[in-house]
C-alpha cells in the first residue's frame, strides 16, 4: 500500500531503505468510503493524508448553504487543512472522500519526529508545500482574472482526467461558477 507515498518522495528526493523503512512506519493505513468525512468544520486537523488510491475533496459552506469547493486531492497528492493542522485551531473546511480511499495517515507527532531526524523528509516536505503554495497562488490569480471559458480550459488542459471522476456540480464550484454556466461552457467546447 505505500507505492505512490514511494513514489512520491523519491520523485523529489532519495531516502537510504533504512530512512524509508523509518518513513513508512510513521503513517497508519486507513480505508475510507465515499461520503465519508476526513475532517469536518470546527475539528482540528491532526493528521496529513496522503492518498494512495481514491480521491478526496476539501470545501467550505456559506451562509447561504452553498458548497464552495477548495481543492481536490487524487493518487499521490496530500490532503489536510494546513492552517488547522499548523495552528491548532478550529477548521472551517470539511473534507470528504469523494470515491472510495485508501489513505496514508500521518499524525502531528510522527510528522515533527520525520522533519528532526530525516533531513531528506524535511527536504521533501518543504518541496511539497512550496508546490502547494505555487498552485495555490495560480489558482488564486486564475480565479480572479479569467473568464469561465479560461478556467475550464484550463483544467481539461491540466487535468483532463479530472473532468472524468468529478462530479460536474463540484467541477462548477472548484471553478467558482454555476452549474448552468459550466454547462454551457462545455457544450461551447464540444463544438
Amino acid at each position: 500500500m505505500f507505492e505512490k507515498l514511494k513514489e512520491s518522495i523519491h520523485e523529489h528526493v532519495e531516502l537510504t531503505d533504512e530512512e524509508w523503512e523509518m518513513c513508512k512506519k510513521s503513517f497508519r493505513p486507513k480505508r475510507m468510503l465515499k461520503r465519508q468525512f476526513l475532517l469536518q468544520e470546527g475539528d482540528v486537523c491532526r493528521d496529513l493524508a496522503f492518498v494512495e488510491k481514491g480521491a478526496l475533496y476539501s470545501y467550505n459552506v456559506d451562509s447561504k448553504g452553498n458548497q464552495h469547493v477548495i481543492r481536490f486531492a487524487f493518487e499521490g497528492w496530500w490532503m489536510a487543512n494546513l492552517e488547522s493542522f499548523f495552528t491548532n485551531t478550529p477548521t472551517r473546511l470539511n473534507i470528504e472522500v469523494l470515491e472510495n480511499s485508501e489513505l496514508l495517515i500521518l499524525d502531528k507527532a510522527n510528522h515533527e519526529k520525520l522533519l528532526d531526524e530525516l533531513p531528506a523528509y524535511e527536504r521533501y516536505h518543504r518541496i511539497i508545500i512550496q508546490n502547494a503554495y505555487v498552485a495555490l497562488q495560480q489558482r488564486v490569480e486564475n480565479a480572479l482574472g479569467q473568464t469561465a471559458e479560461e478556467k475550464y480550459a484550463l483544467l481539461v488542459e491540466l487535468s483532463p482526467e479530472f473532468l472524468n471522476r468529478v462530479p460536474l456540480n463540484l467541477v462548477a464550484s472548484y471553478l467558482g461558477v454555476s452549474p448552468e454556466t459550466l454547462s454551457r461552457v462545455r457544450a461551447s467546447f464540444r463544438r
